[in-house]
């Protein structure tokens, strides 16, 4: 055997543990993390999924179901530096990525920039809206180029970075519905449901009776970050990525499909879709700890990677046609 293949050997076999080591990693802080959020099971691992890919999450639910709760716990969990922005209606951009205050020492006047709550490692948004679109665009820059920009200076924000925005139903008074571009550069869209019966009484239990479990850390920032890579480094097989742009490809109305189907849809995913399920399918595999993704990631990742990127027409809600349906479909003919 000749050193070349000596090396890409080890190079493998490196490869390999570290990507069982993140695995292990994130499957600990899945189960801390499912100990203080109860019956969330899904929305846990799609969370995870998400800050494994590198993304920014959009959870929606009606309140009360631990969604400010999870992300403070995450944020203990993998180390990082969190904070929290209650979006208003009065709420400015300025009180998101910060401002300049003008000052005066010995004489003479200039300006310092005093940076807002955006610059941490974990941005919760919370019920983010209830603010203006105006307020809203504010964090355009920072989700897709983790940078600010202030009177023409940009200034960096930390890394990892990443934001996990609460919404409540768009059906509720005083919401303002997000708009499209903003949408688009959420990885997910988690829905977060009522928890089943018996993770209800041991929610009743744990928090009534003064026996909440702290959570634990189980990582940093730097286990974060070297994660994903490693997600990155993941092989796709071709048949997955076959099924990725049949999926996205086929949620579009000038797509060689149905008819109902391609009539039934008003906009749809982008590229930024398939980009969202070659990452999110790699970093679903490694928290189950495999090493490669398969077709049942990309059909278990269907609804939250498309839901918010898609909308029917008029006829098609008209006719009692649903997302949820047509992405049912689309996966089906997947399969």
């Amino acid at each position: 055997m000749n050193d070349n293949a000596t090396l890409d050997q080890d190079a493998t076999r490196q490869a390999v543990a570290m990507a069982e080591r993140a695995a292990d990693t994130f499957k600990r802080a899945r189960e801390a993390v499912s100990q203080v959020i109860f019956g969330q099971d899904q929305v846990i691992e799609q969370t995870l999924v998400t800050l494994l890919a590198g993304g920014h999450g959009l959870l929606i639910g009606v309140p009360g179901l631990a969604k400010t709760r999870l992300v403070e716990t995450l944020g203990i969990v993998l180390g990082l530096d969190w904070k929290r922005i209650q979006f208003t209606p009065d709420l400015m951009p300025a009180d998101i990525i910060g401002s300049e205050v003008l000052e005066e020492d010995g004489g003479k006047r200039s300006f310092r920039f005093i940076k807002g709550p955006v610059f941490t490692q974990l941005l919760m948004a919370d019920e983010i809206n209830r603010a203006s679109p105006r307020t809203q665009s504010a964090l355009l820059q920072s989700m897709q180029e983790r940078q600010v920009t202030v009177a023409g200076t940009r200034y960096d924000l930390p890394t990892p970075f990443h934001v996990l925005a609460t919404q409540n139903p768009l059906e509720q008074e005083g919401t303002y519905p997000l708009p499209e571009a903003q949408l688009d550069r959420f990885l997910l869209q988690i829905d977060v449901g009522y928890p089943d019966k018996d993770a209800e009484k041991r929610m009743l239990l744990a928090t009534t009776f003064g026996n909440e479990t702290a959570p634990m850390r189980i990582s940093t920032p730097a286990d974060l970050l070297e994660a994903q890579q490693i997600v990155r480094h993941i092989p796709v097989g071709e048949k997955v990525v076959d099924s990725i742009l049949r999926l996205v490809r086929g949620a579009r109305p000038d797509a060689e499909g149905p008819k109902d189907i391609r009539d039934a849809i008003a906009w749809a995913p982008g590229p930024r879709a398939s980009q969202a399920f070659m990452l999110a399918v790699r970093a679903r595999a490694l928290i189950d700890g495999r090493l490669a993704p398969s077709t049942d990631d990309v059909v278990a990742l269907a609804a939250p990677i498309l839901r918010h990127r898609m909308a029917l027409s008029f006829s098609a809600r008209a006719e009692g046609m649903t997302l949820s349906g047509v992405i049912d479909r689309l996966c089906r003919d997947l399969l």
